[in-house]
């Protein structure tokens, strides 16, 4: 009897073992293949207000993708996260880490984040991917390309609907340009320079200011001094408020228009600024608005409160769920031309199966949620239209139909990237 019970008591020892060995066996036997795609935000930092609802956004349409449509082309999207705090280095380390993880293509959320990782992926031949873009990231084409328009198309779009809808005085319009020294303010500068005598818009001041500026009454003394007719900013939402905050100060707005580049015109600058304060103000904006009735909104607004309902009205979330169903589409399209082979061996063999079967056959229209994304030689933006948007009762309505931005061949001035 005592034998019998050794016996069952060793029996049970040994299934229980079997049991906690088996799932380290399974761990170690093959595992799903995916298409891997590297996303960055600046989910922390001088940018987080933009950055992490950003972030969210790409990954919540990730599960979306995965969870109800089985992923892509019979695989699932395996997404590699990395917060890029707004900081160059930390993009150059991000960047490295998505080649090495065998990362298919890249996306970056700001334009400074591309710009910092531009010539290490360019010169690798890594296809990366910015939601907001600045003419030097793909001027002239490389392996960068812009998901929508850049800055520079918001401000000729919005110096031409100014020009045709509010400008009444005889003579040139005065314009103060205030700008975020990097890509995102840059853009706008390059734009003025290229196109404002032919609009015949005179730029009497340019100003930069850091994302973490604290006061911009000296700047903006001076600015007032000048007489503007028009005030124009490119930057992200905490500066643009702020800007705007001590414009009131100082009396210069209400009394002069207030124009604004992408970045900065979304619910984050109406949250921090106050609806007050920015009442009024216009801006250029290259999605649809929530709660537009395009077939993409209610699978994304569903996500969006279920997962991040704080998100909810913020206009950066529609730009980063859009790029995560256009990063989709393109690793689609590689795996169906190209074969799951090819991009598996990783490197630059894949990559460059992901620009030529991927991103230079691509045909979507986004799900109606921005301009339909499609490869035109010699034009990495994708996506070519936006529209200008008013701040209104605290809501940032649209008050045009889509504007085309034509295609402006930067390089082609000598002072461009100097």
């Amino acid at each position: 009897m005592k034998n019998k019970r050794l016996l069952i008591v060793t029996a049970v020892t040994c299934l229980a073992l079997m049991l906690a060995v088996l799932p380290a066996i399974s761990a170690c036997g093959p595992k799903e293949p995916t298409l891997k795609i590297g996303i960055m935000t600046p989910s922390t930092g001088p940018a987080a207000e933009k950055g992490a609802p950003m972030g969210h956004a790409n990954l919540d349409c990730i599960k979306y993708i995965n969870d109800e449509l089985g992923g892509v082309g019979g695989y699932k999207i395996e997404a590699v996260w990395l917060d890029s705090k707004y900081d160059a280095n930390q993009v150059v380390t991000n960047v490295k880490k998505f080649m090495d993880k065998d990362c298919l293509l890249f996306g970056t959320a700001s334009s400074k984040e591309m710009s910092a990782a531009m010539e290490i992926a360019n010169r690798a031949e890594f296809p990366g991917l910015v939601c907001f873009n600045a003419p030097v990231l793909h001027r002239p084409p490389q392996h960068i390309y812009g998901q929508m328009t850049d800055y520079g198309d918001d401000w000729t779009a919005f110096a031409k609907y100014y020009m045709e809808n509010i400008w009444k005085g005889p003579g040139k319009p005065k314009m103060a340009l205030h700008l975020l020294n990097n890509t995102t303010g840059y853009g706008a500068r390059d734009a003025a320079k290229a196109a404002a005598d032919e609009l015949g818009i005179d730029i009497i001041s340019v100003d930069e200011h850091k994302a973490d500026t604290t006061s911009e009454m000296d700047s903006l003394t001076r600015t007032k001094a000048s007489n503007p007719d028009v005030l124009y900013i490119s930057s992200t939402p905490a500066p643009t408020a702020l800007i705007i905050k001590n414009a009131v100060d100082l009396g210069l707005y209400p009394g002069i228009t207030i124009g604004l580049g992408h970045a900065s015109i979304t619910k984050a600058l109406v949250d921090i600024a106050g609806a007050d304060v920015v009442e009024g103000v216009y801006g250029v904006f290259p999605t649809v608005n929530w709660g537009d009735n395009v077939p993409g909104m209610a699978k994304m607004t569903e996500y969006c409160q279920k997962l991040h309902p704080d998100d909810y009205g913020n206009m950066d979330y529609i730009t980063s769920w859009a790029q995560s169903l256009i990063m989709a589409e393109i690793v689609r399209l590689a795996v169906t031309n190209a074969g799951y082979e090819v991009l598996d061996k990783g490197g630059v063999e894949a990559w460059r199966a992901v620009e030529k079967y991927g991103i230079q056959k691509l045909n979507y229209d986004v799900k109606g949620l921005h301009g339909p994304v499609s490869y035109t030689p010699g034009d990495n933006r994708l996506a070519k239209s936006l529209r200008i948007f008013q701040i209104q009762k605290g809501a940032i309505a649209p008050i045009t139909d889509w504007i085309e931005a034509p295609l402006v061949k930067y390089e082609e001035f000598d002072w461009f990237g100097k």
